[in-house]
């Protein structure tokens, strides 16, 4: 692992992303006739932060908030998960990005609307990110959504993955596309040069057809076809309720979901990419993606994006659910 400046890192994991206020209804409301809304501070990287704190990993998020009340809750609910907010900038301008959430029962599907459009994050530049608070850390963690934002935002993070690789960080990517923010052709034309730089991917089955254009099959195709793309040693593929394969240093692993009472389906991803980054941090892949199928069952099983559970909590779920990871060397 890197060293700076003769030391072990500060963190563990940093990252840098939007956090947006969700505003939900309970299962059996729709959005059109809501009397009332549930709030939760959420965003795909400081869910992962927030998620690895819980474990007692140390993290650092950089963002940029609104200065007003609005901006204020988002810092204080990140620093009340664990996370390290020195360096999100809050700015006199702009807005706090907002999503609404419809929390459908099956046949049903969750409904999210977004309205995050002008928002403060969004005009984020370069010149305002602490580059060496940022890459003061083990592993930096990416995802999809931030490039898909615009403005300086692609650019930035090309040059935060080229940062972190001349140092010898980890870099780790979650695919996590988004259709109402652009196109699969568009996603697909800025994301493949990053798979060539990253050392950890994360992509779902739904995202590795519409995004790359593999065919759709099994998981193990999908994962080989992935495997092709990227020079990342780490390849998760995940499988919703099949739980998630994955190819590490030369095994191909698999692990099952957990039987889980679904209260919320929002955050599940985020809670298995923290389960399975702390796996790598600690040598041990294979417990990685135990644990974080684990967390994303807990996920399911709580309000808000944000999962809450400690590492003790996290081995009783383990043990109770008696699951184990598959090797299969090749």
């Amino acid at each position: 692992m890197p060293e700076v400046a003769g030391r072990e890192p500060r963190f563990d994991v940093t990252s840098i992303g939007e956090s947006m206020l969700r505003l939900s209804v309970g299962i059996g409301h729709r959005i059109a006739s809501a009397g009332s809304f549930d709030a939760h501070v959420a965003g795909a990287e400081s869910n992962v932060c927030a998620a690895l704190a819980g474990l007692g990993r140390k993290t650092g998020w950089v963002s940029r908030l609104p200065k007003n009340p609005l901006g204020e809750l988002v810092l204080a609910r990140a620093r009340s998960w664990g996370i390290d907010t020195e360096q999100v900038v809050m700015a006199p301008n702009g807005r706090l990005g907002t999503y609404f959430v419809e929390l459908a029962a099956p046949p049903m599907p969750a409904r999210v609307t977004y309205d995050r459009a002008g928002s403060a994050f969004s005009e984020l530049t370069p010149d305002e990110v602490d580059w060496e608070y940022l890459l003061d850390t083990r592993l930096l963690h990416l995802t999809g959504i931030t490039p898909a934002l615009g403005g300086a935002l692609p650019s930035l993070i090309t040059d935060a993955v080229a940062r972190a690789k001349e140092r010898g960080i980890l870099v780790s990517l979650d695919v996590n596309y988004r259709a109402q923010l652009w196109a699969e052709e568009e996603a697909a034309r800025y994301l493949r040069p990053l798979l060539e730089e990253i050392d950890l991917l994360f992509c779902s089955s739904n995202d590795a057809i519409r995004v790359f254009g593999l065919e759709a099959g099994d998981s193990a195709q999908l994962l080989t076809g992935l495997r092709a793309m990227t020079s990342a040693r780490h390849v998760v593929v995940t499988q919703d309720s099949e739980g998630a394969i994955a190819w590490s240093d030369g095994r191909l692993l698999h692990q099952p979901a957990l039987p889980v009472t679904i209260v919320d389906r929002i955050g599940a991803g985020d809670a298995l990419s923290a389960g399975v980054i702390d796996g790598v941090l600690a040598g041990d892949a294979q417990g990685g993606l135990a644990n974080g199928v684990a967390l994303a069952a807990v996920a399911l099983s709580q309000h808000g994006d944000v999962v809450s559970v400690g590492r003790d909590e996290l081995a009783i779920v383990t043990a109770f659910a008696n699951i184990r990871g598959t090797s299969v060397l090749r």
